[in-house]
C-alpha cells in the first residue's frame, strides 16, 4: 500500500508540475522561522479540489473520514496544494511547510506510514505530525517570536 500511494504522489506532483510556485516569496514574511534556501525549494500549488489518494484499500483501512474530510491543504513531499480561496492565508502555508519539513525528516515512506498510524490511533486533530504543525502554526500567528522550524522539526520528529 505505501509503495501505491508514493506512486500516486509522485504522479500527481508530475501532473501538477506545471503549476508550482516557489515559496520564496515568504521569505520575509517567515524570516526567523523558515531559512531562504529551504522556502527557495519548497513548493505550493493552488487548485480547486485538493488531490488524495482514494482508494478502496483505504477507505477498507478506515480512512474514508480522512479523505472525505473539508481540509484547505495538503502536502505531498516537498509540495503543497492549498484549496482555491485559501492562497492568501499566510498561517496555512507556515503550517504545510511544517509537513514539508516532516517529509524531509522522515523521507517519505516513513512519513506515509506514521502518518496513516497517527491519523487512525489519534485522529486527524490528535495526530502528532498534525499537532506539531497546530501549535508551530499556532507560534507563529499568535506569538510570532521567532524559532528556527527546521532544528524545531528536526528534534521532536
Amino acid at each position: 500500500m505505501l509503495n501505491k500511494i508514493n506512486s500516486w504522489i509522485d504522479q500527481t506532483l508530475q501532473n501538477h508540475s506545471n503549476q508550482i510556485i516557489s515559496c520564496e516569496h515568504f521569505c520575509s514574511q517567515f524570516n526567523g522561522f523558515y531559512p531562504a534556501e529551504f522556502l527557495a525549494n519548497s513548493y505550493y500549488v493552488v487548485i480547486d479540489r485538493l488531490p488524495k489518494p482514494d482508494f478502496p484499500e483505504l477507505r477498507q483501512a478506515g480512512f474514508g473520514c480522512y479523505i472525505d474530510m473539508d481540509i484547505q491543504g495538503i502536502t505531498y513531499k516537498n509540495t503543497y496544494f492549498i484549496k482555491k480561496g485559501y492562497e492568501g492565508e499566510l498561517a496555512l502555508h507556515f503550517h504545510e511547510l511544517v509537513h514539508v519539513l516532516q517529509w524531509q525528516n522522515l523521507g517519505a515512506q516513513a512519513f506515509i506510514q506514521r502518518y496513516m498510524d497517527e491519523i487512525l490511533s489519534f485522529g486527524y486533530q490528535n495526530a502528532p505530525l498534525e499537532k506539531m504543525a497546530y501549535d508551530l502554526q499556532y507560534h507563529f500567528s499568535v506569538k510570532n517570536a521567532p524559532l528556527s522550524i527546521p532544528d524545531y522539526v528536526q528534534n521532536k520528529i
